[in-house]
């Protein structure tokens, strides 16, 4: 369970651990200021025993090592999915190296911030304890040893390093975290920016408490790997820590409930970046081997090519990790494999060797006064046809009659309303609910402005519009009759071909990276920003063959992906595909 949580119930001062009493009552021993109001999320997501054992086991967590000398960090303990896997391998390891209970009293802590789902976990272990030949009152004392109720993001600092920072942190998002809190947070916590979930702060804490050489393993959301708020952490991993394994499990059955969350597990090492092991879980996911390893030893040697199948694993590993503040992507391993492949040979999209743009169409602010389909409402040359989203529906630009009602001049700046008396009575009409925008409260004397600017040419100009959510991707060809509305983004070049370029743009080699590393929506919907399609990566125009460059061309009119997918794993040289 979660770190806010459960100052609900215990009222804990920042950073001030509360005891339990004896096994069960779950009260704790002092009262203090709250944290949380009565209502507020606790982020409570139970982990199945299988991902709990492959967690530990690609943590190094096992018993065959000396793991009294350790020192083990559960930050979230719940109600003990962790805590009973690694009492049963601590107490294994005792047994092997010859060492005495005495020596493992230290060597666990597991934070939980509420107080009754410490006081079951503790139950928990003292029943697993006693189960395995402890005695009654050695239980208690160990037990009570290892869990304490606290915060661990206002108590970590003050604890000592750790070689093993393990669990399954709490899902809190920005908005569901009470001001207060999430302030308190981000004093600690630097990388918890935006719109963060709370579980970024547990990332951060925990890499913060690992000794040279420590491990975190957590599974989480992997939503930070990926979308903005999340780049201050991925700064701080690629600065001073190694990636060694990232695990997705979109569709397996890691958790005790359906959650709507896309979990990952990642196992990161504060040394040098060097190989990772890269997986995918599915629905088959979480069967012990038949030959008897452990499922982390499977499939690591699955990624290594040392085992031939691990069921509802797919796994490969990669030379290099992604470094800075730049998304992770979100791929099988076979698809990051040519993924990386292709970004080492070719060049992006938006080039300035081919005077290639990506940019997006024009914001209004008031959609209802500036577009329009009347033709006479104001002066003719004052009306730019404007393409929607839905005229692009069918994958040919297919013109709904709109207009943009354009305030801007050709040589730049706002026209006149003097001299073009309908506009001006037109939008005088509609003055007040266009001074009442943003725009135009900073800006009062351009009340009539849009919030972007217009920029003509760009009408004239052969393009491809891209709208922003699709489940695939959808260029489509402009040759130069309308404007683009806010929800198209659009691509122009000085060299490319563009019915040949929307070919490879057509095909799944390009879906490819906007899979990659955009944030999908419910339902599998893909974003088309800018942001996504700047990542693509194209050949050469140069190095492409008349033939080649025809098929593509065929394949864009006739909307074929499946021939344009073809023809462009032969323009990008994919061998294996």
């Amino acid at each position: 369970m979660s770190a806010i949580q459960a100052s609900l119930d215990l009222g804990l001062e920042p950073g001030r651990a509360a005891r339990l009493s004896p096994v069960g009552s779950g009260v704790p021993t002092g009262e203090a200021p709250r944290l949380l109001r009565v209502g507020e999320p606790r982020g409570v997501v139970y982990t199945r025993p299988w991902v709990a054992d492959l967690i530990l086991d690609f943590a190094g967590y096992r018993p065959d090592e000396d793991l009294a000398s350790r020192y083990v960090v559960e930050p979230s303990a719940g109600e003990g999915a962790f805590l009973v896997p690694m009492v049963r391998r601590l107490l294994a390891s005792i047994a092997a190296h010859g060492r005495s209970l005495t020596d493992a009293r230290g060597s666990i802590h597991a934070y939980e911030l509420d107080a009754g789902s410490a006081a079951r976990a503790l139950t928990v272990i003292v029943r697993e304890l006693r189960d395995l030949g402890v005695t009654e009152p050695e239980a208690v004392c160990l037990a009570e040893g290892w869990v304490s109720v606290d915060d661990y993001l206002l108590a970590s600092p003050r604890d000592r390093r750790a070689d093993l920072v393990v669990g399954n942190p709490p899902y809190i998002r920005y908005d569901d975290m009470h001001a207060g809190v999430l302030q308190a947070y981000r004093r600690l916590y630097p990388t918890m920016v935006g719109r963060c979930d709370i579980y970024v702060g547990f990332i951060e804490a925990g890499l913060r408490q690992l000794k040279e050489g420590g491990v975190l393993a957590f599974i989480c959301a992997d939503r930070w790997m990926r979308s903005a708020y999340g780049a201050e952490l991925r700064r701080l991993i690629s600065a001073a820590y190694g990636v060694e394994a990232v695990i997705e499990m979109h569709d397996a059955p890691a958790f005790v409930d359906e959650v709507a969350a896309y979990p990952a597990v990642i196992v990161v090492r504060r040394a040098p970046q060097g190989t990772v092991v890269v997986a995918s879980a599915g629905p088959g996911s979480g069967c012990t081997p038949a030959d008897g390893i452990g499922l982390a030893e499977a499939v690591t040697g699955l990624a290594e090519g040392r085992v031939g199948a691990v069921r509802g694993f797919s796994a490969a590993t990669v030379a290099h990790w992604f470094r800075g503040t730049g998304p992770w992507p979100a791929l099988n391993p076979q698809q990051l494999t040519l993924l990386q492949r292709l970004e080492s040979r070719c060049a992006p999209l938006e080039d300035a060797n081919t005077g290639t743009k990506i940019g997006i169409g024009v914001a209004t602010g008031a959609d209802k006064v500036f577009i329009t389909t009347d033709t006479h409402l104001v002066e003719p040359d004052r009306l730019v046809p404007l393409a929607m989203t839905a005229d692009t529906r069918h994958g040919t630009l297919q013109w709904s009659g709109h207009y943009l009602v354009d305030p801007w001049a050709r040589a730049g700046g706002l026209v006149d309303l003097s001299a073009y008396p309908q506009l001006r009575d037109y939008l005088t009409h509609h003055r007040k609910e266009l001074q009442g925008r943003n725009v135009a409260q900073r800006m009062p004397r351009d009340w009539y402005r849009t919030i972007d600017r217009v920029h003509h040419r760009l009408a004239a100009e052969p393009k491809l519009y891209f709208p922003d959510m699709k489940v695939t991707i959808n260029p489509v060809l402009d040759s130069g009759q309308t404007y683009p509305h806010h929800n198209l983004y659009y691509l122009t070049s000085k060299v490319w071909d563009l019915e040949v370029l929307g070919g490879l743009l057509l095909s799944r080699v390009a879906q490819l990276f906007i899979e990659a590393y955009c944030v999908k929506m419910r339902g599998g919907t893909l974003r088309f920003q800018a942001q996504y399609l700047r990542r693509i990566r194209v050949p050469d125009p140069d190095d492409l063959s008349a033939a080649l460059c025809e098929r593509l061309r065929q394949a864009f009119r006739s909307r074929d992906c499946d021939a344009a997918t073809a023809t462009a794993i032969e323009a990008y040289q994919i061998e294996d595909h």
